[in-house]
């Protein structure tokens, strides 16, 4: 058993589509779905760990693709523009498992590691720069 985490962007003409159930039904996957941001007016975005056979992943990936569905590589709805950050830190405080922190206390720098990120989202509205951002926000 293998569980991979999904960033899934689907176009207007795809969002009414089943797909998370055929992914259950038709590939024998466990599905957990995190966050999702999808109307029939606009493009939609939903982020879910799928779990079972390599094999089984495998086809249920390529079926999404072949529903006009984007599957991102970067997994994660969050995106940090380090030229946009000041290093002002009101973020830190507000990244639970660190992923927005001071690396080097010479610079005082903000850094940002995408893989601790577990994309709460807690640094957005306390970024008053706007370089912490979601494709979720509206």
């Amino acid at each position: 058993m293998k569980t991979q985490k999904l960033l899934l962007t689907f176009l207007k003409d795809s969002v009414d589509k089943p797909i998370v159930y055929h992914l259950v039904k038709d590939f024998d996957l466990i599905t957990n779905i995190y966050r999702a941001r999808i109307t029939a007016e606009e493009k939609g975005s939903l982020i879910l760990d799928i779990t079972g056979s390599e094999e089984n992943i495998d086809k249920g990936i390529a079926f999404i693709k072949e529903q006009g569905v984007t599957v991102d590589d970067a997994q994660k709805s969050f995106r940090w523009d380090e030229a946009v950050c000041t290093s002002c830190g009101n973020c830190l405080t507000h990244c639970p498992v660190n992923a927005l922190h001071i690396q080097d206390t010479a610079t005082m720098k903000v850094i940002f590691d995408s893989e601790l990120c577990i994309d709460c989202l807690g640094c957005i509205d306390n970024c008053p720069y706007g370089a912490c951002q979601s494709i979720f926000q509206e």
